[in-house]
């Protein structure tokens, strides 16, 4: 007998109904118009907590025991289900501790602590934080919530499609949705496909931690870890055993995407969604913005957007690659004369080419050039790569050698 059903699932909307937002969900004008579909972005971002960990830790709260409460909780999380349990043990009066890797994000960290958790910070990724976890449970004896391999936390994250067949009256031909362990992406896909057995659900990793892809592939869970992300709301090395189970059943593709790819999906939910999502939170629009997944025209899509949790100092820098990436940012080096004027022939170019100055820095170079030069740093504001190349053609034929 399956333990997630879509009987579990309503069932857990009714127990969480009166915690949870029902977030929006929004017409990416931008991306329908790139595909040819019609794209739309599920906004959990939104949920409190800023994301959609909320769902499973209430639902698995409530479900406790008055002994399993009286024990305390604790709980291993890269941020997210971290807030979701403090905030759902603060509600009931709960002594809670979490276990989360080094090098989650101070917000996240923070935020945690905020509703009244203790947290205790272990290695690099989510197993690190798990293994800390299981060794202070054992130490405690305090009641394990673990954040994706749950029967009610798989419910609680499956009602995220109650509302999205309802919000698009049942006009869903697609789901695209993040993955780490496989919480989100279990519960997602047993409600869509119990209202919509033809609903396409397609997953999204990361190629740093493709844990989930890799145990599709050989039939089994697999552990895969090839470097840190920026996503680090689904740096899970190995996923769920009860997850794996539902998702090698019922999601119909795994893909994975590129960091770069991740920065720009990013940058492009600010800058024309004026959306705040986290890299884990958009890997599903990197999925379709990068051509990774490509819709089929009138196609009803929807990019499962998990969560918002995003460092504010992370998201500068992943601008900063984003905008490199996508040709709106060059920084380069030339050398120009140690004279008056020296510089003004480079601007002079700049500006005639409608390029912003953002930054300039000199130094003398007397090992390369002699003492007649100057190195010039630059950084410039542009429009694309095609005018990058304009730029880089005209210093060059200026005689400035680029680099």
């Amino acid at each position: 007998m399956k333990k997630v059903t879509l009987e579990t699932i309503k069932n857990a909307r009714e127990t969480i109904k009166d915690i949870i937002n029902i977030t929006p969900v929004l017409e990416s004008t931008k991306m329908s118009e790139k595909t040819g579909a019609n794209v739309y972005l599920k906004c959990e971002n939104l949920q409190k907590t800023g994301s959609f960990k909320i769902r499973g830790a209430c639902n698995k709260i409530a479900n406790l025991t008055d002994e399993e409460k009286a024990n305390g909780v604790i709980a291993s999380s890269a941020g997210n289900h971290a807030q979701g349990v403090a905030l759902g043990a603060k509600m009931n009066g709960i002594d809670a501790t979490i276990a989360m890797p080094a090098t989650a994000p101070l917000a996240k960290v923070k935020a945690t602590k905020g509703y009244g958790a203790k947290v205790v910070l272990n290695g690099l990724v989510y197993d690190d934080a798990y293994a800390k976890a299981v060794e202070i449970q054992k130490e405690t004896g305090a009641t394990f919530l673990h954040p994706f391999d749950d029967e009610y936390v798989i419910s609680g994250q499956g009602t995220i499609s109650l509302e999205i067949f309802e919000q698009l009256n049942e006009n869903v031909d697609t789901i695209v949705c993040p993955i780490g362990g496989g919480g989100i992406i279990a519960g997602v896909a047993t409600a869509a496909k119990a209202l919509n057995p033809s609903v396409k659900i397609v997953g999204v990793q990361t190629s740093n931690i493709p844990s989930m892809k890799e145990s599709v592939k050989n039939g089994k869970v697999t552990t895969a870890f090839n470097a840190n992300t920026v996503a680090d709301g689904i740096a899970v090395k190995t996923p769920g055993n009860l997850t794996f189970d539902i998702i090698k059943d019922l999601v119909d593709e795994v893909i994975t995407v590129e960091e770069d790819e991740i920065y720009q999906a990013m940058l492009f939910l600010l800058e024309y969604q004026k959306v705040a999502a986290e890299g884990a939170g958009a890997v599903s629009t990197a999925a379709i913005w990068s051509g990774k997944y490509q819709p089929k025209k009138d196609e009803n899509v929807v990019c499962i957007i998990s969560g918002g949790n995003v460092d504010t100092n992370t998201l500068y820098r992943v601008i900063d690659k984003g905008l490199v990436k996508c040709g709106r940012r060059f920084s380069f080096r030339t050398h120009i004369e140690n004279k008056t004027g020296g510089l003004s022939q480079v601007t002079a170019i700049l500006n005639e080419l409608d390029a912003n100055i953002l930054d300039a820095n000199m130094s003398k170079d007397k090992s390369s050039q002699g003492i007649n030069k100057l190195a010039v740093e630059i950084t410039i504001e542009t429009f694309d790569h095609e005018h990058i190349a304009k730029i880089v053609e005209a210093l060059t034929n200026a005689g400035f050698e680029i680099k």
